[in-house]
């Protein structure tokens, strides 16, 4: 969900400098609404357990793609389904994206640590590739969506800042621990709406038990759908995000973003966009000098999988009372 989220800003740019060129992003029908507001934007969407699925189900779905007329292609993900395409595709410019791969080994491995290119930048250079230059410095994110009735009886529409709060990710090494979130939500709840984000029944039970523990909590697990839950991210004044999807569904709406970093590291090149170093808050390398451990937060020595507790709860504290 990051690296399609990760897409929108480079597209907005895009389309704002190019506003005759259609694009067509093919991608999971779940991410459809990433692209509503994107003008000159459609979504194909693959059904890759059904009609897409497997070989023969790529081959149909070039079939369907090449009856768009389409001139050239970015690939932004480069694996294998993507590759498999490009056979289908030989005829039309196809250029992908350098992920580089080599370079994230070399810093995972400890050989080099120092800022390899933004995800973003990869895209850009994509496009770039096929004769479009992109300069993402000239972006204008969307208004703030005005929120349907259903999703205000969710969330009382009162005068507090709202902060969005997402205090879960994939892999254990890239969560803050639970016990300290308390501390920051307790902290923060008493001046600021808090307003919490999660999917699954245990992240939904493990909300819905901090809602009813502070004043100014509200958990919206599993209350709204996906299209409202952007809608609300997009009205927050803060974010606060492990290094994960959340992060980067709030900055590709303009959203300020403060990002909890365990055992990987912004050098990576998956800060949300257009976020400052400073939002960027990381594990102590003098205790944990072998961060950034993986790329995706996978895989970490022993010992490591508390690395951002780090991050006292008063640095997140006031670095987001700072922000608001």
């Amino acid at each position: 969900m990051g690296d399609v989220a990760m897409t929108v800003p480079v597209l907005r740019a895009f389309t704002k400098q190019y506003p005759l060129v259609k694009i067509t992003v093919l991608t999971r029908g779940f991410f459809m609404p990433f692209f509503n507001d994107i003008p000159n934007v459609n979504v194909f969407s693959a059904d890759l357990k059904g009609k897409h699925k497997g070989v023969l189900g790529l081959y149909k779905l070039s079939k369907e793609l090449k009856g768009l007329n389409i001139d050239a292609v970015a690939d932004l993900h480069n694996v294998l389904r993507t590759n498999i395409l490009k056979v289908f595709f030989l005829g039309t410019k196809f250029q992908q994206i350098d992920k580089g791969r080599s370079e994230k080994k070399a810093l995972i491995s400890g050989e080099i640590f120092k800022q390899l290119k933004t995800t973003h930048q990869r895209y850009a250079e994509v496009f770039g590739a096929l004769g479009f230059s992109v300069d993402l410095s000239k972006l204008e994110f969307p208004n703030r969506s005005k929120l349907p009735e259903q999703v205000i009886q969710v969330i009382d529409h009162n005068t507090l800042k709202w902060i969005g709060i997402a205090p879960f990710a994939a892999h254990e090494g890239k969560m803050y621990p639970l016990d300290l979130m308390k501390e920051v939500i307790k902290a923060l709840s008493k001046e600021h709406q808090i307003i919490l984000f999660g999917g699954g029944e245990e992240e939904t039970r493990v909300l819905n038990e901090l809602e009813q523990s502070y004043n100014n909590v509200i958990s919206i697990a599993g209350k709204l759908s996906f299209k409202e839950e952007l809608d609300v991210i997009s009205n927050l004044d803060v974010m606060l995000s492990m290094d994960s999807g959340n992060g980067h569904l709030a900055a590709m709406k303009g959203v300020k973003v403060v990002t909890l970093w365990g055992v990987t590291h912004p050098y990576a090149g998956f800060v949300p966009f257009n976020q400052p170093e400073d939002f960027q808050l990381v594990a102590n390398r003098e205790a944990f000098p072998r961060i950034p451990t993986s790329i995706y937060g996978n895989k970490y020595p022993e010992g490591y999988e508390k690395a951002s507790a780090s991050i006292s709860p008063k640095t997140i504290i006031e670095k987001i009372k700072a922000i608001i």
